[in-house]
């Protein structure tokens, strides 16, 4: 490697940690802000595996955080899903992930009826409950499950 060659993959580390001192990062969110800021894409690559092996990018440990953050403020699987795909987390992470959390982690009973609760307020109004149900949807909930926890929360009524 030529002096020059060094010299910008050290100011590509540099700049590296910098964005990291601002919040985590997926190794493919990392390579496409270096290469963004204008660093080639071979010292991009080379600084995201360094940071790999220094452990400050954890693709398992960021995917961990993404689902229990949105989990625990009652958003569904799809949602979910998303964030992790919008991270550019590999698949192969989402299920791990998603399989070891539990909503009594959270001390959250139903978050799809909590959900209702706070935005009807009480309300049975057939429009009001189609568009909660619509709500819960754009959340990352299935059809089946924002019409289950409709069902629930007018039960609890």
């Amino acid at each position: 490697m030529s002096d020059i060659e060094s010299t910008n993959l050290e100011k590509t580390k540099k700049r590296a940690l910098k964005i990291l001192g601002n919040r985590n990062f997926s190794e493919q969110e990392m390579y496409k802000r270096l290469t963004a800021k204008g660093e080639e894409p071979d010292n991009s690559a080379k600084t995201v595996s360094w940071l790999v092996s220094l452990g400050y990018i954890n693709d398992s440990n960021y995917a961990a955080l993404i689902v229990n953050h949105y989990a625990t403020r009652g958003y569904g699987e799809a949602r979910i899903k998303d964030e992790l795909y919008k991270r550019g987390i590999p698949r192969d992470l989402w299920d791990d992930c998603l399989a070891n959390i539990e909503i009594s982690d959270f001390n959250i009973s139903d978050p799809a009826v909590e959900y209702l609760q706070k935005k009807l307020r009480g309300s049975d109004d057939k429009d009001d409950l189609r568009r909660a149900k619509e709500s819960l949807v754009r959340r990352g909930f299935s059809y089946n499950d924002a019409a289950s926890a409709i069902k629930r929360y007018l039960e609890e009524e």
